[in-house]
């Protein structure tokens, strides 16, 4: 592979960084608001599962 020059370099990141469509305000907050939400929804899903293992092992540790 040949090595490039700086200049060589700086150019093709520039042109590749033509290339990025970026996303609109309007996509950036509903996405935002969406990974919001499915946080919020795991959390209380492993909330309920370590909780449930929680209750298991303690009625477990009961029996010994």
């Amino acid at each position: 592979m040949a090595k490039l020059s700086p200049n060589e370099f700086i150019n093709q990141v520039r042109a590749e960084a033509r290339k990025v469509i970026w996303p609109t305000r309007a996509e950036t907050t509903s996405t935002a608001i969406f990974v919001g939400i499915m946080m919020l929804l795991l959390a209380v899903f492993f909330l309920g599962i370590d909780s449930l293992f929680g209750m298991i092992v303690r009625w477990l540790l009961s029996l010994a």
